[in-house]
């Protein structure tokens, strides 16, 4: 049937390169056309257009969603009839050239978020203790922060009780293109973790030299585009991975999460109290667990009251600056099997208690204004 090809004029080799220009690759996130992904275009008298696409390595796992896409776009052009993608792979050299054209010809990587002039507001999600809650609030601040249309990447820098590609659906394995590592996206989040290196759940066994070496990977090996905001949940405590983070990225803010109880609310005070030896910013504190409402509406105070308040003021009054409670989460059931079925659950029920008061939370770290109140600065006083 050659009706299409007599009665519709074919579009030219120009017209699909550039309506490939709207497909973007999943990982890298800019376009085919950008990066050297497209090897060849064939246009058919028949109105049959073949596109040859360079895979940035030979299992990549979104190589069906960058064939659709590249379908899609062309098969929008008048005259086509049939779009046919041939798929390849980047030979070693034209690898080594991607990494160039998206990290530079430094010898060695740098970590991008500690450089003069990063737009990027990094993180630290801390906690005195385990079993706060920490790494739940990280995922949905995460999540939340993405659904607001911003660009965001999560660092689960907790070595020893890795949990946030779970927690974020996150299932896909890293790939890695020459030297650089393209993390997983999840909810439109970018997420790292050293459980995605580990096989099944074998426990991570390594001293502090090692801790930091992985972290400076995560931050620099790792292909995290133009970041709004980085998140790291941070181990509990102010161990080893609190004082790499600290020299690696100094710009970053330290965000504390605690529970009502008093005794937690004491042992979260260090965690943000590490801000007067590093000179951080405290950018706030966050309750978790705050209560549990009743199907009569009564709030049952479960863990206590009064401790974010509580460790809210302390820091305030030791770094001298304000150091905003920025909301209590009450308890919600959901919370937990959401983050076991990777759907956080502000994306899941955003109308939930819970849901609003972490999406505010999020609001108000995404919109925080820069400057120097809340950081330690590094200055004493002059002589006279």
């Amino acid at each position: 049937m050659d009706g299409v090809t007599s009665t519709q004029q074919l579009p030219s080799v120009d017209d699909v390169r550039s309506a490939l220009k709207s497909v973007q690759d999943p990982e890298i996130r800019k376009p085919i056309t950008d990066l050297g992904m497209v090897k060849d275009v064939v246009v058919g008298d028949d109105g049959v257009v073949t596109v040859g696409i360079y895979l940035t390595v030979a299992g990549c796992p979104l190589k069906a969603t960058l064939t659709n896409d590249t379908k899609a776009a062309v098969s929008k052009l008048p005259g086509v009839s049939e779009v046919r993608v041939e798929l390849d792979v980047m030979s070693d050299e034209q690898r080594t050239e991607l990494r160039k054209s998206l990290r530079g010809d430094a010898a060695e990587p740098v970590i991008p978020f500690a450089q003069p002039g990063s737009m990027t507001r990094v993180y630290c999600v801390a906690s005195g203790k385990g079993g706060v809650g920490k790494s739940s609030v990280t995922v949905n601040l995460a999540a939340a922060m993405a659904a607001r249309g911003l660009s965001v990447g999560v660092v689960d820098a907790d070595i020893y009780g890795h949990s946030i590609p779970r927690m974020l659906g996150a299932r896909e394995k890293p790939t890695k293109v020459d030297t650089m590592i393209m993390p997983p996206q999840a909810h439109g989040v970018k997420v790292i973790s050293i459980g995605m290196f580990t096989p099944g759940n074998t426990p991570v066994v390594w001293r502090g030299p090692m801790l930091h070496r992985a972290l400076q990977q995560f931050l620099a090996d790792v292909f995290w585009g133009d970041l709004d905001i980085l998140l790291l949940d941070l181990p509990p405590g102010t161990g080893d991975i609190a004082i790499s983070v600290a020299q690696l990225i100094p710009n970053a803010e330290i965000l504390v999460v605690t529970t009502p109880q008093q005794a937690a609310a004491e042992v979260a005070e260090r965690a943000g109290a590490i801000a007067l030896q590093t000179r951080q910013r405290v950018a706030g504190v966050i309750e978790n667990m705050s209560w549990l409402e009743t199907p009569s509406g009564e709030r049952m105070e479960i863990f206590g009251s009064g401790g974010g308040e509580a460790v809210a003021a302390s820091l305030t009054k030791s770094i001298g600056s304000e150091v905003p409670l920025l909301g209590q989460v009450p308890l919600d059931p959901r919370v937990v099997s959401q983050g076991d079925a990777g759907t956080p659950i502000v994306l899941s029920d955003p109308e939930a208690p819970a849901s609003v008061v972490l999406l505010e939370a999020a609001k108000k770290l995404s919109v925080r204004a820069r400057g120097l109140a809340g950081m330690m600065l590094n200055v004493t006083p002059a002589g006279r």
